[in-house]
């Protein structure tokens, strides 16, 4: 059996990274998951989502949700949701300013293409010394890349 992969791609910038993969369920089936926070940590490729802790069950434009995290120790973070086209699009981002974006474009075949980007190019310098210095840019591709393949498994098994 193929083992399922991400495609990483090139984003042209060390503040951003993006990976994309091809997911055998419609569009807005795959949306629906990401649209609520519940779920994110069935998904979450770097193992810091521990829980939603606050917020609407489903996400739109304003929305703000809480999560709880740990990276070593374990903190809170709240989510503003940025951009959202209903089953194409939806991003957040947090008081770091850096934003988690899932871009949805369903395939002739049947399929959907998901892109899953981290944008941390608009940043404040201090939150761009902190990814430094945490090395979350090194981490995040391959992150990202697991997550996706989570969420293809997920998706193609409902």
């Amino acid at each position: 059996m193929e083992k399922v992969r991400a495609e990483i791609l090139d984003t042209g910038s060390d503040l951003a990274t993006s990976a994309q993969i091809e997911i055998n369920a419609p569009a807005q089936q795959i949306f629906d998951l990401i649209a609520d926070p519940r779920c994110h940590q069935l998904f979450d490729g770097s193992g810091t989502v521990q829980g939603s802790i606050s917020g609407p069950v489903r996400l739109h434009l304003g929305a703000k949700f809480g999560m709880a995290m740990k990276i070593r120790l374990p903190y809170r973070i709240t989510n503003t949701v940025v951009a959202f086209e209903e089953g194409r699009k939806i991003s957040w981002c947090h008081l770091m300013k850096w934003t988690w974006s899932y871009q949805l474009e369903e395939l002739a075949n049947g399929n959907t293409r998901v892109t899953e980007t981290f944008d941390a190019r608009e940043i404040p310098f201090f939150a761009k010394h902190w990814l430094k210095i945490t090395g979350a840019m090194a981490h995040n591709p391959k992150w990202i890349a697991k997550s996706l393949v989570r969420l293809k498994a997920i998706c193609e098994t409902n």
